[in-house]
């Protein structure tokens, strides 16, 4: 009887919330601005970045048209050309880092990312927001810093994506702020993540997410010559790189280790990208990248940040870490005619979605709790954030204990709810929503007395 009465006060209208399908609203601002992503300008930029020659981190930087150098030089006139057509939003610069001789390293060096911070419109509000692609390029020889390397889908894919974003957002406010980022070095060791990483941690920068996007244009996969240009991967870890004692305890004891943060966002990704783009799949990769190897992402999950990869869904072997060449009649290189422009634009779609998304939603919900008692009605109870714009109301996210992405939502205005699902077999997290429908990231509830 009691469980009777109280599932039908949470289906009454005076509750104030109702069971829907887990999706965002769509809004007319973030539609227009996912309708000016343009697969041509995407190639522009890739075709000038090949144009270069190499972007090896250790070739030329003197040349104005060959080197690493001049690709650095040029990105950031594209961050400037972006900044004076929106008004002088964006502040562009190079980041210089010194790297010792070492590993792939053979003397000291002077590296610099390329980056672009558009700030966000309240003052109130410290949350950034990093989207990335890596600038430099390599051949078979990790070392071989002289041969053409024209690295067109790994990662002038991903730095033509960020370009195009930048060049769309720039002409937008957002109360967060975004950093739109070329990385240097990330073929010799994930080095310039590495340094903006570091840096961020240094000066306690609240990074609330970052989006890496590192081969995002192939769509025929060597060998197997699978085509599939409507899917991609998004990589998040699962136990934490950075995971105190504590927080160990904590997953451990609520079983929580398919709930880290980078895994809430991957999921909110595709919750948000699928909504706008519904005719094309953002597959969820449950582990932080592919078998043994990594990208600029994984910095930043080393230092306690939220942080995800976006990846092609199929890679072609023929096409990357190659020498230019033609052997036993097959073309052989990360040649621009084998990038899928189309294929890059609808990534850049879900990357832009859920990005803008992020930087317009209110602050996360605090001291997010369930309550420990036994029965099969779950509480949950949480605090206002305290910061930014106050939430419309709330989203409660549910996923049985077997699935992979969340399946339900119900919203409501309060900051407490019953709901007749037992915490026993079921997941739950809480997002702060605003009147124009903008959520947060999922918080997922700890125990609470």
């Amino acid at each position: 009887m009691r469980y009777i009465l109280i599932l039908f006060c949470l289906l009454s209208a005076s509750m104030s919330f109702s069971q829907e399908k887990v999706t965002v609203e769509k809004t007319q601002i973030l539609e227009r601005m996912l309708s000016e992503i343009n697969s041509d300008s995407i190639r522009s930029y890739v075709e000038t970045l090949v144009s270069f020659g190499t972007r090896h981190s250790l070739s030329e930087t003197e040349s104005n048209i060959r080197g690493i150098g001049a690709a650095r030089r040029w990105v950031l006139s594209k961050f400037q050309e972006f900044s004076a057509a929106s008004g002088s939003r964006l502040n562009s610069e190079l980041d210089s880092f010194t790297v010792p001789a070492g590993r792939r390293i053979p003397y000291e060096v002077e590296m610099k990312n390329v980056m672009a911070t558009l700030p966000g419109s309240d003052p109130g509000d410290d949350r950034v927001l990093i989207i990335s692609g890596h600038l430099d390029s390599r051949v078979s020889d990790v070392m071989d810093s002289t041969s053409n390397a024209p690295g067109a889908n790994d990662d002038a894919s991903g730095v033509a994506l960020v370009l195009e974003l930048a060049r769309i957002m720039s002409k937008q406010t957002f109360p967060a702020t975004i950093i739109f980022v070329a990385v240097a070095g990330e073929e010799q060791g994930l080095l310039g993540a590495t340094h903006l990483a570091d840096q961020l941690k240094k000066d306690s920068i609240n990074v609330i997410a970052m989006f890496n996007n590192d081969m995002v244009g192939n769509s025929v996969s060597s060998e197997t010559d699978i085509r599939d240009a409507r899917r991609m991967r998004l990589f998040s870890e699962t136990i934490p790189a950075y995971e105190t004692d504590q927080m160990s305890r904590m997953r451990s004891y609520t079983g929580a280790e398919n709930d880290s943060k980078s895994r809430q966002l991957a999921r909110f990704i595709k919750i948000v990208g699928e909504t706008y783009q519904p005719d094309f799949e953002v597959t969820l990769n449950y582990r932080v990248d592919r078998y043994l190897r990594g990208g600029d992402h994984i910095p930043f999950t080393r230092n306690g940040f939220t942080a995800v990869r976006f990846c092609e869904m199929n890679e072609n072997y023929l096409h990357q870490h190659q020498d230019v060449r033609v052997e036993n009649e097959i073309q052989y290189g990360d040649l621009p005619e084998y990038v899928n422009y189309n294929y890059v634009a609808s990534i850049a779609r879900v990357n832009l979605s859920a990005l803008a998304t992020l930087a317009s939603a209110p602050y996360e919900p605090e001291n997010v709790g369930i309550r420990l008692e036994l029965g099969n009605i779950s509480t949950l109870q949480w605090d206002a954030p305290d910061k930014g714009s106050k939430p419309a109301g709330y989203r409660i996210l549910i996923r049985e204990t077997y699935e992979s992405n969340w399946t339900t939502s119900l919203y409501t205005e309060e900051t407490s709810i019953e709901i007749p699902y037992s915490k026993d077999n079921y997941f739950f997290a809480v997002q702060a929503v605003n009147a124009e429908g903008y959520t947060s990231l999922p918080v997922i509830p700890v125990p609470r007395r």
